[in-house]
């Protein structure tokens, strides 16, 4: 499989084309961004941390019975996976009320929310990803209504299986953000990342972050001690053998 030309040169990750017209490589770099990419450092290990992690995720959502453009890890920061028609739709998933949701809403950080609160952002940064509501979906014709529906359904399938995957790990999911998009059939198909940089986490115990959230509050040198330990508690000590970070 050889990598052919940029298809996409995001803020932390660069998606190339390959000599096979349904598959794409995504190389995770060491990037670390925020505030829409204007504050910008480069992390050691980061890419590689948030490649496993995101493909140890796709392969417990896949044995639950939920379909990712996950394939197979190429190098530790690099990884083969199927060709989507990407929607430019963030799915972010609430369990508990925290960041932006306390700064716009009069409700109480910490809050559990039950059920879990479903958004959805149009993913542009051009427009700071705002916030969209099903008819502005439609009017710009980003999806129609049978695939929102099927955006909500699938997400609150990842966020049931996330919860008791991270449970097991002593990690509490607070909200994340996943991506979808379409096969040449059509059929909706989760993709892009689920990792620390994609995840609110909190430590069951103490509730400290975990995640990207550290960077933003300007805690970098906590930052990748933080990812390290996730990376730890949800890898086998066989698969920390093999990728040895």
């Amino acid at each position: 499989m050889e990598r052919k030309e940029l298809i996409n040169g995001g803020k932390v990750k660069s998606v190339y084309n390959t000599t096979d017209e349904d598959k794409v490589i995504i190389e995770f770099r060491d990037d670390m961004t925020a505030g829409d990419g204007e504050r910008k450092e480069v992390m050691n290990k980061k890419g590689c941390l948030n490649a496993v992690i995101s493909s140890k995720i796709f392969q417990y959502l896949e044995s639950k019975g939920i379909k990712t453009q996950f394939i197979e890890l190429l190098e530790n920061n690099v990884m083969l996976a199927q060709k989507l028609d990407m929607i430019p739709i963030e799915v972010i998933v609430r369990n508990i009320a925290t960041g932006s949701l306390v700064r716009k809403y009069p409700i109480e950080d910490g809050t559990k929310l039950d059920p879990p609160i479903v958004q959805m952002d149009y993913k542009d940064d051009e427009f700071h990803d705002p916030m969209l509501n099903y008819s502005i979906i439609k009017a710009l014709g980003i999806a129609t209504q049978d695939e929102i529906d099927i955006l909500v359904e699938l997400a609150g399938k990842v966020n049931d299986a996330l919860r008791e995957f991270f449970d097991q790990a002593g990690i509490i999911l607070v909200d994340f953000k996943i991506e979808f998009g379409r096969d040449e059939e059509g059929n909706i198909i989760l993709g892009d990342e689920i990792s620390p940089d994609s995840c609110r986490l909190w430590d069951k115990e103490t509730l400290e972050m975990m995640d990207k959230e550290l960077f933003r509050k300007g805690k970098d040198d906590e930052v990748m001690d933080a990812y390290l330990e996730v990376y730890n508690r949800v890898l086998s000590d066989d698969d920390k053998s093999k990728y040895g970070l």
